[in-house]
């Protein structure tokens, strides 16, 4: 059973971190207004899109800077303590350092299961709502719903290949698309396009302006015309962006795609394993970050809160930085996803370690 001293830390445990919450969204959404209103302004942007939009910022937002505004808040409260010296007077009265934290790991862990439900459930479509509203309304092309420099090259089988130069959100098509299959090292066909248009209900693609040329021993046969609807293998998110893809995707879809792209041998396997792996990662980061918050504030200093928020701020952007090279060298070199996504909480779980001992004594 929680005593009064758990209920009383735990209570300003949880009550600190949202108010941090409270406090910093605003903020990120008024700079968000203030940069994108002229475009929302110019293309006619419905008020309930706007707020649909906000709301996925809001969740998007949360789950981008969780680390920071956990932390913070957790030297804010921990720091007030001390300078409080309430702090002494627990450790005075008989409590171990140990004892004394046990509120924050039940802090910790209410944060992290809270934070693990949404990035499983939340995060994915409000990751899908916040970035089709850019691309629909914000991007820099000129027409609603096309992605820029979009361009994407696949490999959906053992022999074939795909490629389309745009894909238009709204529309649900992709331009100048092309079509290879490969027997070996010979090309069999190849299949060109203006557009292709994905029909929902029918579950068929539509191609415009196209011409299929099949390589024949003795010559080729050529198949033109101007409209065709057709059944192809690949599904609609092999035209849309890698990482939009896979940030969209609930954990169960997500493990499939990583399965499917795995058995097509892609090269940007990777890239869906980061996403994959972030989503255990980041709940455990609020132990380690708590344990750091309460080691580095549980003195009081002489420079007091300031000092103790100062340390914290570095820390706090130290993790959110390390987490991002070692995201990126995931993606983009040999480095292991797993060990990339994963080196922050083992760089700062040992200097949670080294942190606490010394707090202890």
């Amino acid at each position: 059973m929680l005593k009064i001293i758990d209920r009383y830390i735990l209570k300003r445990y949880l009550g600190t971190f949202v108010v941090m919450l409270f406090m910093f969204i605003p903020i990120g959404i008024v700079i968000d207004v203030s940069e994108k209103v002229n475009k929302m302004i110019e293309n006619h942007v419905a008020f309930s899109a706007i707020a649909k939009y906000y709301l996925d910022f809001t969740i998007y937002f949360a789950n981008l800077l969780f680390p920071i505004f956990l932390f913070l808040s957790v030297i804010w409260f921990t720091s007030k303590l001390a300078n409080n010296t309430e702090i002494i007077a627990i450790l005075s009265s008989g409590i171990s350092f140990s004892r004394f934290l046990r509120p924050y790991i039940i802090g910790a862990t209410i944060v992290s299961v809270f934070t693990l439900v949404m990035t499983i459930y939340l995060v994915p479509n409000a990751s899908a709502g916040f970035n089709s509203f850019r691309f629909t309304y914000l991007n820099n092309s000129g027409v609603a719903g096309m992605r820029d420099d979009t361009d994407v090259f696949r490999q959906i089988s053992k022999d074939e290949y795909i490629f389309v130069s745009n894909f238009n959100e709204v529309s649900k098509m992709a331009f100048n698309f092309s079509m290879e299959k490969f027997e070996g090292d010979k090309l069999k066909y190849k299949l060109v396009a203006g557009r292709i248009k994905w029909n929902q209900k029918e579950k068929t693609y539509t191609l415009y302006n196209y011409s299929k040329r099949k390589v024949g021993k003795f010559g080729d046969i050529i198949e033109s015309g101007e409209v065709k609807d057709t059944v192809f293998k690949f599904d609609l998110e092999d035209l849309t962006p890698v990482v939009y893809i896979a940030e969209t995707l609930p954990l169960n879809e997500l493990n499939k795609f990583i399965d499917k792209e795995k058995a097509r041998g892609s090269s940007n396997i990777n890239i869906y394993l980061v996403v994959l792996y972030k989503k255990y990662s980041i709940p455990v980061s609020a132990f380690i970050l708590t344990i750091i918050a309460v080691s580095v504030s549980s003195m009081k200093r002489r420079g007091g809160m300031g000092t103790n928020l100062a340390m914290g701020i570095l820390l706090a952007f130290s993790f959110v930085f390390l987490d991002k090279i070692f995201g990126v060298l995931a993606e983009k070199s040999s480095v292991p996803s797993l060990l990339a996504v994963w080196t922050p909480n083992i760089v700062f779980g040992i200097l949670a370690i080294f942190l606490l001992r010394n707090a202890k004594r």
